[in-house]
């Protein structure tokens, strides 16, 4: 068969094949980017769909109009004014199947064979797969412990122009950094400056250890003139809420947001208007806040307990940045002692010892680091994630 000329430009996702080795029994695996369902609040969520169907049955479960149920697109609002995007109305935003859904649209819409797209390096690989399958040159601008390195990503915007730039400014995935208040208010000045679209991908912002996270660029738009009709902000309930209802959002420009609907109404019609029915009822109950507060102290506590056992078990044959919130630590080995300093090798050598994890190269657009890797501690409990940082202590010896 001859398949479209766009899928020459992209492959498999190496996480996605990575799971297939877990079969194993008995693997520890920090390879996922999954929340732990443990800590689903499935009785909230029991009552929410009850709700849906009792309160407006024939909404729930009928068509609905591609842009969103309006009560969920009202309550998103809600729940974006209360962090400080005080200007969202429901009408700035449309509701998706997954953030992933608000990337693919977002490459529909902008991105034409040839175009050039900056990302961070390293980035979410999904990003990588989707921005390509559309025909863009990905270009990666550099991350250090405080997010993107903004003058860099300046000189790479002059030269190349790009169509946008993609950023995970909040605990960020891989690299678990967070783009400091000054940068936050430099990329803003960029996209003004510039006339590039910013696209603000969000999905852990809410999943902090501690203090909150400085706002969002969504947020911050309102403070720098100019830099909010540059931005398009993707929201996603999967990590706060639940993955399985495939709920997402993408706040932009009416103009840009007007084509993504379009675009939206060839993919899938709408978002499952079920799904979207008990998300709204959910948040109007109020049980968001609890639920957030109980994932927010377990998932602090196991990266606490991951970061204590790389420290005493692995010591200087690592070195990493503690994240402030999300759900991943992101490693480089060092090569120190003699030890291995090649990720991809060292993951093969961990499945044998029975712990998995994800390679960090994939997630380069260019120039990948092979010394890196991600490690998630959201679905292993703390005696786990000290067993298998044990065992990556022996695959690292092996």
């Amino acid at each position: 068969m001859q398949f479209a000329e766009r899928l020459n430009h992209v492959e498999t996702s190496a996480i996605r094949e990575l799971f297939k080795l877990l079969g194993k029994p008995g693997i520890i695996s920090f390879a996922g980017g999954f929340p732990d369902a443990a800590l689903f609040d499935v009785a909230g969520m029991q009552a929410a769909s009850q709700a849906a169907l009792v309160e407006e049955p024939g909404a729930a479960l009928q068509y609905g109009a591609t842009e969103g149920y309006q009560p969920l697109r009202e309550q998103l609002a809600g729940f974006m004014q209360a962090k400080g995007a005080s200007d969202v109305a429901a009408e700035q935003l449309i509701v998706t199947t997954g953030s992933q859904q608000a990337l693919d649209l977002l490459g529909k819409t902008m991105i034409s064979p040839g175009d050039k797209v900056i990302v961070e390096g390293p980035t979410f690989l999904a990003t990588i797969q989707c921005f390509r399958l559309y025909g863009a040159e990905v270009i990666s601008a550099p991350v250090d412990s405080q997010g993107v390195q903004v003058d860099v990503l300046e000189q790479l915007i002059v030269e190349h122009r790009p169509k946008l730039v993609y950023l995970i400014p909040t605990f960020g995935n891989p690299s678990g950094a967070t783009l400091s208040l000054e940068r936050r208010k430099r990329v803003l000045e960029l996209a003004a400056k510039h006339q590039v679209l910013v696209v603000e991908d969000d999905p852990y912002g809410d999943l902090y250890f501690d203090a909150a996270p400085p706002p969002s660029l969504l947020a911050l738009s309102k403070d720098v003139p100019g830099s909010r009709a540059w931005l398009a902000h993707c929201g996603s309930l999967s990590k706060v809420l639940s993955p399985g209802l495939r709920i997402g959002w993408l706040i932009a420009n009416p103009e840009l947001l007007a084509k993504a609907v379009m675009c939206k109404q060839f993919s899938d019609a709408h978002t499952s208007t079920f799904a979207q029915a008990t998300a709204a009822q959910y948040l109007k109950a109020g049980h968001m806040p609890a639920a957030l507060a109980k994932v927010r102290k377990v998932y602090a506590a196991r990266a606490q307990a991951m970061m204590d056992a790389l420290r005493s078990e692995l010591g200087d044959a690592v070195e990493f940045t503690a994240p402030m919130g999300g759900l991943f630590l992101w490693l480089r080995l060092t090569g120190k002692g003699g030890k291995l300093a090649d990720a991809a090798v060292l993951a093969k050598q961990a499945i044998e010892q029975g712990v998995a994890f994800v390679p960090g190269a994939p997630f380069f657009s260019q120039n990948p680091d092979a010394a890196t890797l991600r490690l998630s501690f959201a679905t292993a409990d703390e005696a786990k994630i000290r067993e298998g940082v044990q065992r990556l202590k022996r695959a690292l010896e092996a």
